[in-house]
């Protein structure tokens, strides 16, 4: 089911490319270069529509539905190929809207730099929200990202929660549990006490049009003789960034060069060096039974050294915010992207 687009000037168009058919929205009449948002996990381009329509003159902004999320097309996802599925689908996207800015949240963060990687020359700029770092999720230990077992252990498909995975797919929007989406959502996506006003439920109907299943989210996993015992798969969302099927260090090795913002909210709970998400931080405060004494994932330094091995690039932290810096603190984040557009 695709989300319902509001009164707010946007339009959504399905576009075909030679992958798949994909869910675009656009503001009409607007003129200028190309912006293209791409969304995180458990979500659709529905959470970028209010920063759309406040760009203002210059840009024209698009955001795309990931495949299996929104109003695109639910091709399975080869997590073998890390985020290639993804980031290959917006190159299919760019051959028909040319060479763009792009702005990636969290699993998108990884998507855009993944185009980047494949090919700089379709990236006028990079935006990079709360992204997932570019040594992947869970499964990983210091600042260069060594993997704590060949295996990837501890992350995965097997790290989803199971009880916010029958919510998800039962389409539950109540927030009658604490794992309910509309629950996760204000809990994590945006920073405690955030009033989401009358977009929270278009958000949560964004959440819901996620695909459920091992070719989508969260995807398969196998059994695994070290703690927490779960190992990546090769299908799905959350095996795409596993560490033993993504990895993108390499970027100062690219050429040329687009500069990079790298906006964060200093509240995260999901990418961070302590992140409530990664099962090994988890194992460490108790909240996972078993902790072998693993050691946290390092999100955030690991993207800044990553990123200070490029050099082209400027961290922006907003206070305040959580996961989705564009949604709790939208005129800061405005701010932020518009300096880095215009520069």
């Amino acid at each position: 089911m695709t989300p319902p687009i509001s009164s707010e000037p946007i339009t959504a168009e399905r576009i075909r490319t030679d992958r798949l058919t994909l869910n675009v929205l656009s503001v009409p009449g607007s003129s200028g270069e190309p912006v293209l948002f791409v969304h995180g996990n458990v979500s659709c381009s529905v959470f970028w529509r209010s920063t759309m329509t406040s760009l203002g003159e210059g840009f024209r902004p698009y955001a795309v539905d990931l495949r299996g999320f929104g109003g695109s097309d639910p091709e399975p996802v080869d997590a073998s190929r890390g985020v290639r599925d993804y980031s290959d689908d917006v190159l299919a996207l760019l051959d028909h809207l040319g060479p763009a800015h792009l702005v990636g949240w969290s699993l998108g963060g990884g998507v855009v730099m993944q185009v980047l990687r494949d090919r700089p020359a379709a990236v006028r700029s990079l935006t990079l929200v709360n992204p997932v770092s570019p040594y992947g999720f869970g499964g990983t230990t210091g600042v260069d990202g060594v993997l704590g077992s060949p295996d990837g252990v501890g992350s995965g498909g097997g790290g989803a929660n199971p009880e916010f995975v029958r919510l998800l797919r039962e389409g539950d929007r109540s927030d009658g549990s604490p794992l309910s989406p509309r629950s996760v959502l204000r809990a994590t996506y945006v920073a405690p006490g955030t009033d989401l006003g009358e977009e929270e439920d278009a958000f949560v109907e964004s959440m819901l049009s996620t695909r459920v299943g091992d070719d989508h989210y969260p995807g398969d996993f196998l059994p695994s003789d070290a703690w927490p015992n779960l190992a990546p798969g090769k299908r799905g969302v959350l095996n795409s960034i596993a560490p033993t099927n993504f990895r993108i260090d390499d970027l100062h090795e690219i050429d040329p060069k687009p500069p990079i913002l790298w906006i964060r909210g200093d509240q995260d709970v999901i990418v961070s060096d302590t992140s409530l998400f990664d099962l090994a931080h988890l194992g460490a405060i108790g909240a996972v039974p078993g902790w072998d004494g693993t050691p946290a994932q390092p999100m955030v330094t690991q993207t800044r050294a990553v990123l200070e091995r490029y050099g082209a690039y400027r961290e922006v932290v907003v206070e305040g915010a959580g996961h989705g810096p564009h949604l709790d603190r939208p005129a800061e984040f405005r701010a932020a992207l518009l300096a880095h557009l215009r520069g």
